[in-house]
């Protein structure tokens, strides 16, 4: 069988740009990537200006988001070093989660002092998930706030061998995390900056082949529970400016990466679907509506060309590169919302998943 139908695709882990960062992507730009990616839907990141870290800027983004969204969607809210766990009470109900920058990232959202991160860990309603952007020993002074709260963590775009193995011992422990770990961290390493130059620039940055290795490794012993594609679009005259942005896209290229995968012996389908759908719907708490699902054909090879892809920036770290896995369509609530070729549904017809 090559044709394979995954329920409820989910990327929990997102940058859509949007609001003040429309030049780098919009809400429909993005979550049209998203469905050409076979997402059902996405969880959006807080740190796109303004910083989705108090009531005005969760409203203006919930409309914005609503108004121009194909994927359904989530929005994060966001931990700044100023104190906004007052808010807590008041936005719970509109946002998937919580985010915590712990290290240095896009945006201005880095909390690096850990009796904040604890006030946070405190304050934050035990009922839906904290995500924290943490590296290297930060991964252990989050654990501590994990083991002394229980409070259930995701950790993000984990790179690793080292922060594999903290997280692998506190799963022994029995702490309430989960592991998200990305495409361009599976299959680029720092080698590969002499070729990519500032398109192979991200956070974390890529690693050695033995942290890749790790990450392997991790996956197929089940340690991992997402793959997520930390996707970040930027325009090339950004990257390429005498400051390069950090952040690539990958919406469009995750199942595709990860169904060579499949062809390359390293995971079963069954295991892909686990980690782009079940697990992320089970994590974050959603069940998959009806007749929503993605038909993917496991068989079909090509080469990612940016002239193929939707996202608003226009280029992808992987161009060149011959994958397996073509997204043949995406029904949404029994509507095909994408045939493989081009987005059949307006603007908005994406729905909140949390509001």
């Amino acid at each position: 069988m090559s044709t394979y139908k995954i329920p409820g695709m989910i990327d929990p882990h997102v940058h859509l740009r949007g609001l003040d960062w429309s030049h780098k992507g919009t809400f429909a730009s993005e979550t049209a990537a998203a469905l050409a990616g076979g997402y059902w839907a996405v969880l959006d990141m807080p740190n796109t200006h303004p910083s989705t870290i108090d009531r005005p800027a969760l409203d203006r983004k919930l409309a914005e988001m609503g108004a121009q969204a194909v994927s359904d969607w989530g929005i994060y809210f966001g931990a700044a070093a100023s104190e906004n766990w007052r808010f807590y009470d008041d936005i719970i109900g509109d946002v998937c989660g919580l985010k915590i920058y712990n290290n240095a990232t896009t945006g201005t959202l880095l909390i690096d002092d850990q009796s904040v991160r604890d006030q946070h860990y405190r304050a934050w309603p035990g009922n839906k998930n904290i995500a924290v952007h943490a590296e290297g020993e930060t991964v252990l002074e989050i654990l501590a706030l994990v083991r002394k709260y229980r409070k259930h963590t995701h950790f993000c775009h984990i790179s690793t061998a080292d922060e594999i193995r903290y997280l692998t011992d506190a799963k022994n422990e029995g702490l309430p995390i989960s592991i998200g770990v990305c495409p361009h961290h599976l299959y680029l390493t720092q080698d590969d900056l002499a070729t990519l130059g500032p398109l192979g620039l991200m956070k974390p940055e890529l690693k050695t082949k033995a942290d890749l290795q790790a990450l392997w490794d991790a996956l197929e012993s089940g340690v991992v529970d997402v793959v997520e594609s930390d996707h970040a679009p930027h325009t090339l005259d950004e990257k390429f400016s005498g400051k390069p942005t950090y952040g690539v896209p990958g919406l469009e290229t995750t199942l595709p990466l990860l169904c060579l995968a499949v062809h390359e012996g390293r995971l079963t389908m069954e295991r892909v679907v686990d980690l782009v759908a079940n697990n992320p719907r089970r994590i974050f708490g959603l069940a998959c509506p009806p007749e929503t699902y993605t038909l993917v054909d496991t068989a079909e090879s090509f080469t990612i060309e940016r002239g193929n892809l939707h996202t608003l920036c226009g280029w992808s770290p992987f161009e060149g590169m011959q994958v397996y896995g073509k997204v043949r369509s995406v029904t949404i609530r029994g509507e095909q919302v994408y045939d493989g070729e081009k987005i059949l549904i307006s603007n908005g017809f994406g729905q909140n998943l949390y509001g």
